[in-house]
């Protein structure tokens, strides 16, 4: 899979050697980025709105600190501490299915319950951190808690294009049924939309794209960008379509221009940083255009 983006990042990298585009993209690692940018932004923009609809904006956070958890069990078992996706990916899972089992089965508010969960699994991921303090220096883990979208390698691209394409094809084909079940819940059970099904299949997909973009966007940082972009189509969208798309198109924006604009410039940003400072910026001016026109004010999904 990997000729998937060799072919695309090779020709951007003629072009920047021929003087045609930007020098700053002669460098594989701007390149990778800008490829990164280009997956992530559309996925976790479409998916961002399901998660504003659904009200699980700390749900991805709390699986991002799970992975913490997981990057120290595969240090235990043996697996590398630069790439431990087997044992990150088993114990999200785990870790997600468990927590939306716990919120169908108890009576507290999602979110509620999901701040029991991210404190808990913080906890353990502290806790089984200073376990292998000895094993492997802690401050390559910054990477799993901010992320480094210009140190992207290809087993992370490989790990992206794969949870790309799975979640590509489970969810376009549901998507509607999936934001509908999001936006109303008891219409979609009317109209024989299996709902608690949906719902497990939500909670499988953004666990996997939360776990496949931590690396590259960072625990911390991969919940404000499912959150942001969506938010702020929010402030503008007059119907579910527009929320979608806008969502899509601020969340693409956003990745771009964070990981463009530090490298252009030479701005002291890292490109994490940048990409939520770009989105919060989109954010601040869609919200001043509801507050000002008219037209916006009662936008709603």
């Amino acid at each position: 899979m990997s000729w998937l983006y060799h072919i695309p990042r090779d020709y951007i990298i003629a072009l920047a050697n021929a003087n045609k585009i930007h020098y700053s993209f002669s460098y594989a690692f701007v390149v990778n980025g800008l490829l990164c940018a280009f997956i992530i932004g559309p996925l976790l923009g479409g998916i961002g709105t399901m998660v504003v609809a659904k009200r699980m904006a700390f749900f991805s956070q709390a699986v991002g600190n799970a992975a913490l958890t997981g990057v120290a069990i595969g240090v235990i078992i043996g697996e590398s501490y630069t790439a431990p996706y087997m044992s990150m990916f088993s114990f999200c899972l785990l870790f997600g299915l468990f927590l939306n089992f716990s919120r169908n089965h108890t009576k507290m508010s999602s979110d509620t319950l999901i701040g029991v969960f991210l404190s808990i699994s913080l906890a353990i991921g502290a806790t089984a951190l200073l376990w292998v303090s000895a094993k492997v220096n802690t401050h390559i883990l910054d990477t799993v808690m901010f992320g480094s979208i210009l140190t992207v390698n290809d087993t992370d691209m490989n790990v992206l294009m794969v949870t790309t394409v799975l979640t590509a094809v489970t969810a376009l084909p549901l998507f509607n049924q999936m934001l509908l079940a999001s936006l109303n819940p008891s219409l979609a059970h009317v109209r024989g939309v299996r709902v608690h099904l949906l719902e497990y299949v939500f909670v499988l997909l953004l666990t996997i794209l939360t776990v496949a973009c931590v690396k590259i966007i960072g625990a911390v940082l991969v919940e404000a960008l499912l959150l942001i972009p969506a938010a702020a189509s929010r402030n503008l969208n007059r119907s579910i379509r527009g929320f979608v798309w806008w969502s899509i198109g601020f969340s693409t924006a956003s990745c771009i221009i964070g990981v463009y604009a530090p490298m252009r410039w030479d701005l002291p940003v890292p490109s994490g940083g940048a990409i939520i400072l770009t989105s919060a910026g989109i954010f601040l001016i869609t919200m001043i255009i509801r507050m000002t026109l008219p037209r916006y004010r009662e936008a709603s999904v």
